[in-house]
């Protein structure tokens, strides 16, 4: 990394509990390529003074993570495609001033279900309705899944979600399994009140063909622990951040590293 410079182009991502998964995935481009650029995370006391000092202090890119994805719409200037679709940000191009927000969370869910061929016949539990759920759902009804249940307390927002892309709610689990298992919620996060909590009772993960758990830090949740104790196939949300946030790299600096960078930069996200 160069020494810091008044030349220097800054990204940074807001969170509530932030990683340093894209600070060192981002910062490790940066000195591969040799480009004079900087990220560092956040957690925002305040989103909309947050994203005001984006605007004001020319700060490029802003990657955007949970609780935020939804919230922060109302403060961009352009919705892409990507994100108008699902009403959902995780990633704000600052132009001019101009704040254009993405969704490459999609991205990187469509990319992860292909490569890992899951078959789109599997039946399919969703655990979760917020930002990274929209995205998740959109993913699987354009994969072609069609038997997918939306699992969410939040009777208004679990039922909307699943209407919008023709697919079931439910308010709980209640006993219920699929062949393929899905996590979007909190749940097993590193420094959250259920850090150490399963997203999915045992029963389900011993029914289930595949287990997805889009918690990225730790990159082993409890969820992916017990999955790979089962012997099943995992897709983890350490994948996920790789994909979505090599996206975001890409709009940022308008480079699209080699697989090898790349590969060399994710070493090195998952090394801390």
């Amino acid at each position: 990394m160069p020494i810091l410079n008044k030349d220097m182009t800054f990204c940074i991502s807001l969170s509530a509990r932030p990683s340093n998964n894209g600070t060192r995935f981002h910062n490790h481009l940066y000195g591969q390529l040799d480009l004079n650029w900087i990220y560092k995370a956040f957690a925002p006391t305040n989103l909309e003074q947050a994203i005001a000092g984006v605007r004001g202090l020319g700060i490029r890119g802003c990657a955007i993570s949970m609780p935020y994805k939804e919230d922060v719409i109302a403060l961009v200037d352009e919705m892409d495609p990507s994100a108008k679709a699902i009403d959902s940000v995780n990633t704000i191009v600052n132009t001019d001033g101009h704040l254009k927000a993405y969704n490459t969370d999609y991205t990187a869910i469509e990319q992860l279900l292909a490569t890992n061929a899951v078959p789109t016949d599997y039946s399919v539990l969703v655990q979760g309705a917020g930002g990274m759920a929209k995205a998740t759902v959109a993913a699987l009804r354009d994969a072609g899944f069609e038997d997918v249940t939306v699992i969410a307390r939040n009777e208004g927002a679990g039922r909307a979600l699943a209407d919008q892309y023709g697919f079931q709610w439910r308010a709980a689990l209640d006993g219920g399994t699929a062949d393929l298992i899905i996590n979007v919620t909190p749940i097993g996060m590193a420094g959250g009140a259920e850090a150490d909590s399963l997203a999915f009772p045992a029963e389900a993960i011993e029914a289930a063909r595949v287990v997805f758990d889009v918690v990225a830090l730790p990159a082993e949740t409890p969820l992916i622990r017990a999955a790979r104790a089962a012997g099943k196939p995992v897709i983890t949300g350490a994948e996920v951040a790789t994909i979505q946030a090599l996206e975001q790299f890409v709009l940022y600096t308008g480079v699209r590293p080699t697989a090898e960078q790349v590969r060399a930069a994710e070493e090195f996200m998952r090394a801390q």
